[in-house]
């Protein structure tokens, strides 16, 4: 159960007469009633209100639930004094920049409190020709998307049109309060609104609404026992929220830990026959040095040693700390904007890349020409991995080329042996290492992290065959990950 429906349960049965003891010695509601026309009455007489027209008889059809015998239905405008607010003339300075807060649906919240701290203050003038509250009246947004917010004042103020209050007589306030504050309530206030985009309930369709009235000694009761149980909800809420992001939160933060757990080398076991990483990187660097002496890659400066500082956590004997830039060779797409066309060769950027997924939708064509320059040292080919690397930097996406397209502002990771680097496993190690890069980014406006970087960044290398086991067992754990996101939802 919500938070949300256990207050409105409890509000139920309170105005069910549910939640207190009924006792013959508190008499009867009708009398309670008979009590407030008399006083409404006198005010009438006395010049304090006008005589408000008479409402409807209550049908017995119009009875929503059963009442205890002792308390009566009837319509809220008998209860107390109804009114609607008003604006005063903004064009009058002098009915502004004063002492009273003049509230709107704005300032009132969904929790029932209210906001004093307003920009419109009214002066003595400026209450006068508004409508005036004090303490312990209630007011209930009547039109908008916030209608039905509903709260007690606590201070002398004005309030606007889309405002209605009721002064209740010889009855709580805070008892009349949880009533216009139950989920029956609202609801009737609904149905009896008009307007779908802009639903609006005027004072006379607002007066019309049904309440049921409890003795003024029950109400009493009702208040006290409300004032203990709702503080419960309230706590009951704040753990119920907490537990929610914390629902909400764990599958992320379970990916993000398996994901650690496999570049530690902690969620496969190590085997001796698999050898070691050391070899495997020797056998990579000369598979490189073959590429160069072959003028399929330029030779590029080497790369500086692995410092004891740059390695953040501890892995396997058989594994080794790397420079990306020493296993794969990283390249990157245009970073110039080419001449757009109608139809040609798409160009990709980080847009079009999401979710381990590459999209050509609302991509934009290139010339042939222009896409021959720009493949000329970044071409993809199958198997690839793109990684965006400016503005959002991350999003891996290991490429299932089915067409020919062209780069921009993507950093593009190639194997320089298919045989001897799991793309698979180092598209997984660019995911666990995106957010880190993205925290180190440079750029004010726009981050972005540089080939250098991209060419120096420090990884853990397992051997080849570990490599095959980490993504095997994330490809069985992941999935369930992305279930339990989907069941927070």
């Amino acid at each position: 159960m919500t938070p949300e429906q256990l207050r409105n349960s409890i509000l139920q049965m309170a105005i069910e007469g549910k939640l207190t003891e009924q006792r013959p010695e508190d008499g009867n509601a009708a009398d309670l009633l008979k009590e407030i026309q008399a006083e409404k009455a006198k005010l009438v007489k006395d010049g304090v209100i006008k005589k408000e027209k008479p409402l409807p008889e209550i049908a017995e059809d119009e009875i929503p639930f059963e009442v205890p015998k002792s308390w009566c239905w009837c319509r809220l405008g008998e209860v107390g004094i109804t009114i609607t607010g008003k604006t005063p003339s903004t064009t009058c300075s002098e009915y502004y920049d004063g002492e009273y807060p003049f509230i709107g649906p704005g300032n009132i919240s969904s929790s029932g409190t209210i906001q004093y701290d307003t920009d419109k203050r009214l002066t003595e003038s400026g209450l006068a020709n508004s409508r005036a509250l004090d303490n312990q009246d209630i007011v209930q947004v009547c039109i908008g998307g916030s209608i039905g917010k509903v709260a007690i004042v606590d201070r002398k103020c004005g309030f606007n049109q889309q405002i209605n209050a009721i002064k209740p007589l010889l009855s709580l306030s805070k008892y009349i309060f949880s009533v216009i504050q139950s989920d029956f309530f609202y609801k009737k206030l609904r149905e009896n609104s008009t307007g779908t985009a802009t639903p609006i309930i005027n004072k006379d369709g607002w007066c019309n609404l049904l309440v049921p009235l409890a003795t003024l000694a029950e109400q009493k009761r009702i208040v006290d026992r409300l004032e203990k149980i709702l503080p419960l909800v309230d706590d009951y809420e704040k753990a119920y929220n907490e537990l929610h992001e914390l629902n909400k939160a764990f599958p992320g933060k379970l990916k993000n830990s398996l994901l650690q757990m496999a570049v530690e080398g902690k969620l496969t076991d190590q085997r001796p026959e698999d050898g070691n990483a050391a070899d495997l990187l020797k056998e990579i660097q000369a598979e490189k040095a073959k590429l160069v002496k072959d003028g399929v890659i330029k030779k590029e400066k080497p790369l500086p040693e692995i410092a004891e500082d740059e390695i953040p956590f501890e892995i396997p004997e058989s594994w080794c700390w790397v420079r990306m830039g020493n296993v794969v060779d990283v390249r990157d797409g245009t970073h110039d904007t080419p001449k757009y066309c109608p139809t040609g060769i798409p160009l990709v950027t980080s847009k079009n890349i999401s979710s381990g997924q590459l999209s050509f939708d609302e991509v934009k064509y290139i010339s042939e020409e222009d896409a021959k320059i720009i493949n000329s040292r970044s071409n993809v080919d199958d198997g690839d991995i793109l990684f965006a690397m400016i503005g959002s930097i991350g999003n891996p996406v290991i490429v299932k080329k089915n067409r020919e397209f062209c780069i921009k502002n993507i950093a593009l990771f190639k194997p320089y042996i298919k045989a001897t680097i799991g793309m698979k496993y180092w598209f997984w190690v660019l995911y666990f290492f995106q957010e880190r890069m993205r925290k180190g980014a440079s750029g004010g406006v726009q981050s972005f992290v540089s080939l250098k970087v991209f060419r120096q960044y420090t990884v853990p290398l397992p051997p080849l065959a570990e490599q095959k086991r980490i993504v095997a067992k994330l490809e069985q754990l992941l999935p369930l990950c992305d279930t339990l996101a989907k069941a927070q939802q």
